[in-house]
C-alpha cells in the first residue's frame, strides 16, 4: 500500500452497517478497515497513508465520544466522521465541537457520507503534509547553535544589525556572519520566508 493510498476505518458493531459502508467505500476504489469495536481497532497497527475514520455514536464498552476523547490522548489526529440511528441535537454538537467533521444519521445516504469521506481524506493529507514540513523545519532549526537562535528571535522582528549587536554585546560584523548562518541553515531566500518558518514552528520572542 502507497503512502498516497488513503485508507478509510469503519467502527460499527452492526455487521450490516459495516458490510454496507465497506462495499461503498470500496465501490469507488478506497481502501477500508472495519472493526466491531474500538478496542478492536487500537490493537491494530493502521499503515502511515491518509485517512478518517467512520465511527458509530454507540458502541459497546463506551460511546464513540469517549472514544474521540481516547483518539485525541492517543494522539491519532484522523478526522472523524460520526454516524448514528438516532437524530441527537446535543449529541451531534458535542461531537462536532469535538472536532468530528460530520454527523449523519441512519440510514446513510450514499453520497453524503462519500462526500464527508472525501473531506475527511483531503484534511488528514493536508494536515500530513503540514506535519512534515514542520519536522523538516524542526531539523534546520536544531542546526542553529545558542547564539544563532538568540539572533534569529531578533531578527523575526525585524531588529536591524545594529540593534541586535547592542542587544546582545557583539559587533554589527558578528552578528551579520550569524544572520547569515542562521538564512543558510534554515534555507531562507529572504527575512519573510524566515518569519514564515519561525510562525509555522511556534517560534516567537
Amino acid at each position: 500500500m502507497s503512502e498516497d493510498q488513503a485508507i478509510v476505518v469503519v467502527i460499527d458493531d452492526d455487521v450490516s452497517i459495516r458490510e454496507s459502508v465497506e462495499d461503498l467505500l470500496r465501490s469507488v476504489g478506497l481502501e477500508v478497515k472495519s472493526f466491531a469495536t474500538s478496542r478492536e481497532f487500537l490493537q491494530q497497527k493502521l499503515p502511515d497513508a491518509p485517512g478518517c475514520i467512520v465511527l458509530d455514536v454507540r458502541l459497546p464498552g463506551g460511546s464513540g465520544l469517549e472514544f474521540q476523547k481516547t483518539l485525541l490522548n492517543s494522539k491519532i489526529q484522523l478526522p472523524i466522521i460520526f454516524i448514528s440511528g438516532h437524530s441527537d441535537v446535543p449529541t451531534s454538537v458535542r461531537a462536532m465541537k469535538s472536532g468530528a467533521i460530520e454527523f449523519l444519521t441512519k440510514p446513510l445516504r450514499e453520497q453524503e457520507l462519500l462526500d464527508a469521506v472525501h473531506v475527511g481524506i483531503e484534511r488528514d493529507r493536508v494536515r500530513r503534509q503540514e506535519a512534515k514540513i514542520v519536522a523538516e523545519l524542526q531539523g534546520r532549526l536544531d542546526c542553529l547553535t545558542p547564539r544563532e537562535r538568540e539572533v534569529l528571535l531578533l531578527v523575526i522582528t525585524g531588529h536591524p544589525n545594529k540593534a541586535i549587536a547592542t542587544q546582545l554585546g557583539l559587533s554589527e560584523m558578528t552578528v551579520k556572519v550569524h544572520r547569515s548562518q542562521i538564512m543558510r541553515k534554515m534555507r531562507a531566500k529572504s527575512q519573510i520566508e524566515l518569519v514564515r518558518m519561525a510562525d509555522k514552528l511556534g517560534i516567537s520572542p
